[in-house]
């Protein structure tokens, strides 16, 4: 099975369950993709501070190659472009600013939102 997760949360305690799942899903052998849109981005940011709560699980979601876009619009918006940019991971604003999920669709992913 194909799965992209669409972070949109920013809360940690509902982006620390796209972590899990991602995670879970990938060793379960899954094609895994996790996308950060609107609020979920500012995580990126906090998460890069290895005291922080789920900065482990954010580390393993990055060491494994999971993350497969960051909205450019919303990291922006939420001051973490940045810390993005710096962490290497890849943006996305290819769609007004914002990463097309379309392009998942049409690859086979079944697009799961929290």
């Amino acid at each position: 099975m194909k799965v992209a997760f669409v972070a949109f949360q920013g809360e940690a305690m509902c982006f620390a369950h796209v972590l899990l799942n991602a995670l879970d899903m990938a060793e379960k052998g899954h094609e895994v993709k996790v996308i950060f849109e609107g609020a979920a981005t500012k995580q990126i940011a906090e998460l890069s501070d290895a005291s922080k709560p789920f900065a482990q699980l954010y580390a393993q979601v990055k060491e494994k190659g999971l993350v497969a876009a960051v909205c450019k619009a919303c990291a922006a918006k939420m001051k973490s472009l940045d810390a993005a940019q710096a962490q290497d991971l890849p943006i996305s604003a290819a769609m007004s600013g914002h990463p097309p999920l379309a392009e998942y669709v049409e690859a086979g992913y079944q697009i799961i939102t929290l």
